[in-house]
């Protein structure tokens, strides 16, 4: 009986059903690759680090090293599993020749490595530990996608040549954010050139307990070991490389939970309007006896039956678009030892909007137990109310067309009719410009204020070199007499030593300078002004409790100073623990210095970046332009990918609900359509009518839409862009797009398909519905 009664109704409804479908396949797909896709990166990641071996805990040092100090340090800690140090040998980029192109415009600090004894494994891409022979070269896996290079390629490097044998998979510096790439060379090459480049240590360990990393920081920094550089553990290596297409994934989870409500609201939709078509129907079976149960098994199994179909095919169209969303992750970390389980977990995906989808529609039809057996098989209909609209009257209208006046006045006499539709165009709105805000933020370069730089054109770092004080003087000297450039800032990084809450102490990075000349953003409070403050980063400031008007213990120059924690600012450079200051010290050696400058014309900045380059060829020189995009080149790939994902969606979503909307409400308006015809409307007029309505409800859903977006979308957008470092989130908007196009492109899709869902209002015929 079910069978015959789901049959007949789908063939009578066919286009309401498929779109109803549609919808269900289109958020049981999203859910389902949300799914894969998190089981995936997750797996992939852990493999990759599992292989090779990933460092707990690394310390970079450039300058003198104590190995017997070190391994000291190493054999007297008992959470110590294994210790070592490698080489890697800095080299400037215009030292790396690829054919005709060289690597001197990377903002990544390129250098030779071999492959460690211990751990640290740089992998091929098979997964396997590289063995690599004299002559040799295994490039880093980003610069094969990029098309630097490819294998069997000649390589000139310092001018000795080599040939690309492969590509390597290196989990420390995966990552564009890590700063750093490594080539592999054997170790007879790397003997040969070691004196033409600098030589920086990776001081690296692997724990027992990773849960004590924190601890065994502490006890480095405490024991005074070699510290001139960052340090890295192996959480911030696994944020690294899960980053760009985390927030892929995300923005993807986002738009599924919305398409999801999308989904509901439809089927709540269409299932109201099957109910007021029956209404008679459904009085007569409460008349004859029929329980409410009964019922509604009848709609529960229709919709049941939709909502399999719709899973089973999201399901299927998931294993279409896996593929192509998981070619980056297979690339940069391989394949996924959960790969069942990511199948697993994509049938969870479908099962739980599955589950959702019954429960939301049996919730829906408890209203048939409001339902009056008399009053439905007399009137045939809900009763509506239509209060609200009395002062709204076609006598009183002097502004708009008379069909533009009855369209608006219905959708406000029929308010929790449009409020679906409405709700629907919201979130629609929502889809389109939360990811193309995220997008046009991440890629502009306002974004620096949330790596704790300021707004400059030129970027100059003089890291791994004798002298850096007197090399970063020379520079600037230069820029004073360059009629181009009107301001220069030096800012110099040291090491310290802060004491904690516990009395003991910790490393901590503090770049001295004047930070008034290129000012960065402040989530709380403001730059330091005296000597005796100091700006923390968010990260620093979260791991030492520390906020506005907190003191903090500094050893300078052998004293104990407290100074005052003033700002609290974003950053996500070298891990997000940074810290600002402006007292003088002469004890600390430098780390690294970095000469910013800004142009007079904006036009003259590459002339300069490659003037600068050759004057000062100890120095890495930068477009801060291409700095950033260079650093998050492949995360603002994946999120524009996903923005553009996104943008179809909202379109799609758009036009199949006002298909379905107006196909849904012409037959509901039968009687009203014939008695307007009786009245001499023609049928344009009644599409005006239509067309009012739909507008009416885009207009009001848009502005909702891009205050949503621009309020809880940027509150969403924090969260992701908080968990590697940032506070204090602001979207960057394109008022082009967000403001022009992509209304534009609703309103286009709106029109089109409220033409094709009233296409049949013209052929209502008068004495067929008004006798109803």
């Amino acid at each position: 009986m079910y069978y015959r009664i789901i049959r007949n109704d789908i063939l009578k409804s066919k286009v309401i059903t498929l779109t109803t479908m549609i919808f269900v396949a289109a958020a049981a797909n999203l859910v389902s690759l949300a799914a894969i896709l998190i089981v995936n990166l997750s797996g992939s990641l852990d493999t990759l680090m599992t292989q090779a071996k990933t460092p707990h805990f690394m310390q970079m040092h450039s300058g003198e090293i104590d190995t017997a100090r070190l391994k000291a340090f190493a054999e007297q800690n008992s959470n110590v599993d294994e210790f070592q140090v490698v080489e890697f040998l800095n080299m400037d980029g215009s030292q790396f020749i690829f054919g005709e192109k060289s690597l001197a415009n990377s903002v990544q600090d390129n250098g030779l490595s071999v492959q460690s004894e211990k751990f640290d494994y740089l992998l091929d891409l098979n997964g396997n530990v590289i063995n690599v022979s004299d002559g040799e070269l295994y490039a880093p896996v980003s610069y094969m996608k990029d098309n630097t290079t490819k294998v069997g390629d000649k390589t000139l490097i310092s001018g000795k040549e080599f040939t690309v044998a492969g590509f390597l998979r290196d989990s420390t510096m995966n990552s564009s954010l890590s700063g750093s790439k490594r080539f592999l060379v054997s170790n007879n090459d790397f003997a040969e050139i070691k004196d033409l480049g600098n030589i920086e240590y990776l001081i690296e360990f692997r724990l027992k307990d990773l849960s004590s990393v924190g601890a065994f920081g502490t006890a480095y920094a405490t024991a005074g070991l070699e510290a001139n550089g960052p340090a890295v553990t192996y959480t911030l290596f696994k944020m690294m490389n899960a980053l760009s297409d985390g927030m892929m994934i995300g923005v993807i989870l986002l738009v599924s939970v919305l398409v999801v409500a999308i989904a509901l609201m439809c089927i709540r939709f269409t299932l109201l309007a099957k109910i007021e078509d029956d209404y008679r129907e459904i009085g007569v079976m409460k008349a004859i006896g029929l329980r409410v149960s009964d019922i509604k098994k009848i709609y529960l199994a229709k919709y049941a039956s939709i909502a399999l179909a719709g899973s089973i095919l999201g399901f299927a169209l998931s294993f279409v678009f896996k593929d192509m969303l998981l070619k980056n992750i297979r690339l940069y970390m391989g394949g996924s030892e959960n790969s069942s389980f990511a199948l697993l977990f994509g049938i969870i995906g479908i099962l739980l909007v599955f589950l959702a989808i019954i429960a939301y529609v049996n919730r829906v039809l408890k209203r048939f137990r409001k339902i009056s057996a008399a009053e439905a098989i007399r009137f045939g209909n809900t009763q509506e109310k239509s209060a609200g609209t009395k002062r709204f009257s076609l006598s009183g209208n002097r502004l708009f067309n008379t069909n533009v006046f009855l369209g608006i006045k219905d959708v406000l006499a029929r308010k929790r009719m449009y409020a679906t539709m409405l709700a629907v165009l919201v979130i629609s709105a929502f889809i389109m410009i939360v990811p193309q805000n995220l997008y046009n933020t991440i890629s502009s370069k306002g974004f620096i204020k949330y790596m704790g730089i300021g707004s400059y054109d030129m970027r100059i770092d003089i890291q791994q070199a004798d002298n850096i004080e007197e090399k970063a003087a020379e520079i600037v000297k230069a820029m004073s007499s360059d009629s181009a450039i009107t301001k220069v800032a030096v800012l110099t990084t040291k090491t310290f030593k802060a004491k904690t809450e516990d009395g003991s102490e910790e490393n901590i990075k503090i770049e001295l300078g004047d930070h008034s000349i290129f000012p960065i953003a402040y989530s709380e409070g403001r730059a330091p002004a005296t000597e005796d403050e100091i700006a923390l980063s968010t990260v620093n400031a979260d791991e030492m409790s520390k906020k506005i008007g907190d003191a903090i213990t500094l050893l300078i120059e052998g004293k104990e100073r407290d100074l005052t924690v003033s700002g609290i600012y974003s950053d996500i450079t070298n891990g997000g623990k940074t810290a600002k200051a402006i007292f003088t010290d002469n004890s600390s050696d430098i780390i690294w210095s970095i000469v910013s400058a800004e142009l007079s014309d904006k036009s003259l900045v590459d002339g300069k970046v490659s003037e600068y380059a050759d004057k000062f060829v100890f120095s890495k020189v930068s477009d801060i332009d291409e700095f950033v995009t260079q650093t998050f080149g492949s995360t603002i790939s994946s999120v524009g990918k996903a923005s553009y994902a996104a943008i179809a969606v909202s379109l799609i979503i758009t036009v199949l609900v006002t298909l379905l909307f107006m196909k849904m409400l012409v037959a509901k308006d039968r009687y009203s359509i014939a008695v307007m015809k009786a009245f001499g409307f023609t049928n344009s007029d009644i599409k005006v009518q239509y067309v009012s309505r739909s507008v009416f409800i885009l207009v009001v859903g848009i502005v909702l839409g891009t205050l949503l977006a621009n309020t809880l979308g940027e509150i969403l957008a924090g969260f992701a862009i908080s968990s590697f470092g940032a506070s204090k989130f602001n979207f960057a908007v394109n008022p082009l797009t967000a403001y022009l196009l992509s209304p534009l492109m609703m309103i286009i899709a709106v029109l089109i398909a409220t033409m094709f869902g009233t296409s049949r209002a013209g052929q209502i015929k008068i004495s067929e519905h008004i006798k109803e």
